[in-house]
């Protein structure tokens, strides 16, 4: 590690799911690959594979900072950054408090945001670069009870789009990452917030619907492998001209299509219908 001459990439939220498969996929690339992420020991697998693993809470300026910090001084920056550290904070707009939806976007936009804003005047001097934004199908969609998740990533859409106009003279890429269903640990976590949250009271009907669409989504092969998000960020990294957007993983596609040439109401009446 620690080679100056070599290509550097840096993958946050790589303790699991698409941010190890991610990380995994890079260093075959032939990347030393620097992998972030709040439980480091979560990471060994990828050390063992040559990867340097740093603790990042990505909603914490000071870890943000010292991570970047680290990078730095030791590689003096990174060619590929993978903005992919998030999660899914789901229940209804009245019952999520207001410090919850904060934190939801300090993780999903604005600790990405941080971050690349402290990796960029290398990036600049470089003339050089490759930053992935990895939102989701969710970021063109909209599903019961998650208007939270989905502000966010419909936000972190909108801000990539400004940035890879701003960046561009720079050489710069700026490159979204649209993944549908995947094999995570995501349909637990929502289903379980959900629950604890607004199981009971008068959203409690609601609620309970859609934490079992949710654990009947996920599990048990039902979703894509990782591994297809991991071959498009392989894919997108090797590009001379990379598409501004991949969309990958099941439902994404049709889901996106469907609301971009029905519109709302018709989008409206096929998410309800899930809920029967």
């Amino acid at each position: 590690m620690s080679d100056r001459r070599k290509k550097t990439a840096l993958v946050t939220g790589a303790s699991s799911g698409m941010g190890k498969e991610i990380a995994k996929r890079l260093i075959n690339d032939g990347f030393q690959v620097y992998v972030a992420a709040r439980h480091i020991d979560k990471m060994d697998d990828l050390v063992e594979l040559g990867a340097r693993a740093l603790r990042m809470d990505i909603s914490k300026g000071a870890e943000i900072k010292a991570a970047v910090d680290t990078i730095l001084s030791e590689v003096n920056g990174v060619d590929v950054l993978v903005n992919n550290a998030g999660f899914g904070l789901y229940g209804p707009v009245e019952d999520v408090s207001i410090e919850e939806a904060r934190y939801q976007f300090e993780v999903n936009l604005f600790g990405a945001a941080r971050l690349t804003q402290l990796l960029l005047p290398k990036m600049r001097e470089k003339r050089a670069g490759t930053i992935i934004n990895i939102t989701s199908m969710g970021g063109k969609i909209y599903t019961l009870l998650g208007a939270w998740y989905h502000a966010t990533k419909h936000a972190l859409e909108g801000w990539s789009d400004c940035l890879r106009l701003e960046l561009a003279a720079f050489g710069i890429k700026v490159v979204v990452v649209e993944p549908g269903l995947i094999e995570t640990g995501f349909g637990d976590v929502v289903a379980n917030g959900l629950l604890k949250r607004s199981g009971a009271g008068p959203y409690a009907k609601l609620t309970q619907a859609v934490a079992k669409s949710t654990r009947d989504a996920y599990g048990q092969g039902r979703g894509t492998d990782p591994g297809v998000i991991a071959d498009v960020v392989s894919k997108a990294v090797r590009e001379s001209k990379p598409r501004t957007r991949y969309v990958a993983g099941k439902y994404a596609q049709p889901m996106i299509k469907i609301r971009e040439w029905f519109g709302d109401r018709m989008f409206d009446r096929v998410i309800m219908s899930q809920m029967r």
